[in-house]
């Protein structure tokens, strides 16, 4: 087992319903953070549209993230839409993508739109890493359950407004008060859908005892990076 993993929280640039483009932007954004980890928004490859077509693993357009991720070694966790269906996060390597989870806890209009996923871990260097999407961070449950299956991180995508750019802050200190593990959010920067005319970027990486080691700012293709480590 690695005793660290590099880890990087990115916000890229985003278009409602781009996916090539946007795919593009997550590629640069992969080759920029130089991370084992690179940890993306919730549904960063559509925007937050409710109504964006479900993305397969197998989707060309996946295609420069796969080529990124082949390139530095990287394993890039996008936030999709993806078959369920779910808001999901596709996890793309070096030879392909696949499906790995569905945001739990659907907020509002969402449920008409998406089913609810399960509490999943997935494991990268022997660092077993819990996934959650937005609103899955703010249910102290979500986390228990999530620890309960035996963990040494937890990573979320979200979107929060800018006002609420101290949620997450809140949310992972938490998360690692309760738990004791590494805690990194990845938060959208710029405008996106649902009513999100700013977002607060502001993506973070707290240590297991609380403290916030690294932070991007609010500009879309802004990132951070650290270092988890035992």
């Amino acid at each position: 087992m690695g005793h660290s993993l590099s880890i990087a929280v990115a916000q890229p640039r985003c278009t409602a319903h781009d996916v090539a483009g946007n795919a593009v932007a997550h590629a640069e954004a992969v080759r920029a953070a130089g991370a084992r980890v690179v940890v993306f928004p919730e549904m960063s490859l559509t925007g937050y549209e409710l109504d964006a077509e479900p993305i397969a693993p197998d989707d060309e357009r996946l295609a420069p993230i796969v080529a990124a991720c082949a390139e530095t070694g990287t394993l890039a966790l996008v936030g999709a839409p993806v078959p369920g269906p779910h808001i999901g996060v596709l996890a793309v390597r070096g030879d392909g993508a696949r499906a790995v989870y569905g945001k739990v806890h659907l907020h509002g209009s969402e449920a008409t739109h998406f089913t609810p996923g399960e509490p999943t871990v997935i494991e990268v260097d022997g660092w077993r890493l819990g996934l959650a999407v937005c609103r899955d961070t703010g249910i102290p449950e979500h986390a228990a359950r999530t620890a309960a299956l035996g963990i040494d991180g937890y990573v979320a995508g979200v979107v929060h407004a800018d006002h609420e750019a101290e949620v997450h802050g809140e949310r992972a200190r938490r998360v690692a008060a309760d738990h004791g593990v590494w805690t990194a959010t990845a938060a959208f920067a710029g405008p996106t859908g649902g009513g999100f005319d700013r977002t607060s970027g502001r993506s973070g990486i707290w240590a297991a005892d609380g403290r916030l080691v690294a932070e991007a700012g609010t500009a879309p293709d802004d990132f951070a990076r650290a270092v988890f480590t035992k």
